[in-house]
């Protein structure tokens, strides 16, 4: 800790990003308070909240120690997922269409598909490759509204499994009916896929049945902007499942998501970026006090996340945060991905 971060540190840590493994970042020879506020740089190693301690005199072992309980795997039926497997669920409600579209996506009828609303009744996870890149594809239940799910149990087991192959997804594919448009549930579902974390493209599935003129395509966009205003970020693609219409370019923009959701900023371009902004457009001051944004630091991926260092965390407000989330995704990209930020305190000495 008295060292800094050093070169060597840097190589380690490009090993430990390599792996994939979970891993708790200690920073040693913290022997006081005044070490301790600056630890803060030790967020550039990418590897996540660094934690204070001393082996010396045995300070903050036990924080430590519960951090790695925490991250001690749970006895689990499913196998370890390959970290060069792209994950995608398939979410939507019953009868958007979601089998044919994983039927059409790989090539035969691998799951069944019915007239009948919600025929698929569970989460089938089934392994493809294609041009040398590997999926695991989750096609799930559809997910009902929560007073309708009570009355059938089946149901209630078949949401309770779409929710959690969201959670183990890298992408997720948000299948929506073109030709009933943006439903409230399809709302709901999309905000969750949104507090989840998750890459997501919107797919507008059944486009061939689709009354259309020049303009249809801008006005479902705008529609879709409109209805999930959190999801902006969310590439749209309309595709009829049924002839197969667009369905080939689903995959390229699977992997360009996945690579979004991933996308690892180098911190000293990260800070170049946020002090331009910052000079283009101050923050406004609150209660005489003006916000200083001391040092960001992406903590990790899969969201992106972005620590911000600054002199108060009582002067940041949401729409501040929101301007410095436009610029990142103006300056990097970050299609299909949501973007996360976490506040920090840190007195610099003007304070």
């Amino acid at each position: 800790g008295q060292a800094g971060v050093t070169a060597d540190d840097e190589m380690v840590a490009k090993i430990l990003h390599s792996a994939g493994k979970p891993v708790i970042l200690a920073v040693n020879k913290v022997d006081s308070a005044k070490q301790e506020s600056g630890i803060h740089e030790f967020w550039s190693l990418g590897l996540g909240e660094p934690v204070a301690i001393s082996a010396a005199n045995a300070l903050n072992l036990g924080e430590m120690l519960d951090r790695i309980v925490d991250r001690l795997p749970v006895g689990s039926a499913e196998p370890a997922e390959v970290d060069d497997v792209i994950r995608v669920a398939v979410v939507g409600r019953p009868n958007v269409g979601k089998s044919s579209l994983v039927n059409r996506i790989l090539g035969e009828e691998r799951v069944i598909v019915s007239e009948v609303a919600g025929t698929t009744r569970d989460a089938i996870d089934t392994p493809f490759s294609r041009d040398g890149q590997s999926y695991l594809l989750i096609d799930t239940a559809g997910m009902r509204r929560r007073g309708r799910v009570g009355e059938n149990t089946v149901e209630r087991y078949g949401v309770i499994r779409a929710l959690r192959a969201v959670e183990r997804a890298d992408v997720v594919l948000m299948v929506i009916d073109a030709v009933n448009g943006i439903t409230e549930q399809d709302q709901k579902i999309a905000g969750f896929v949104h507090e989840a974390g998750r890459g997501v493209i919107i797919v507008f599935n059944k486009w061939d049945l689709v009354r259309k003129h020049d303009k249809t395509s801008l006005e479902f966009i705008r529609t879709a902007r409109q209805r999930l205003p959190f999801m902006q970020y969310a590439p749209v693609v309309f595709i009829s499942a049924l002839t197969g219409q667009r369905v080939t370019r689903i995959t390229g923009l699977i992997n360009y998501v996945a690579e979004q959701h991933a996308l690892r900023v180098a911190t000293p371009l990260l800070n170049k970026v946020i002090e331009d902004a910052v000079s283009a457009n101050p923050p406004p001051a609150r209660k005489g006090k003006k916000l200083r944004i001391l040092y960001v630091t992406q903590a990790k991926v899969r969201p992106p996340t972005f620590v911000l260092f600054v002199n108060s965390e009582e002067l940041v407000h949401f729409s501040y945060v929101r301007f410095i989330e436009n610029r990142l995704r103006e300056a990097f990209g970050f299609e299909g991905t949501p973007v996360r930020f976490v506040v920090r305190n840190r007195r610099d000495k003007e304070d």
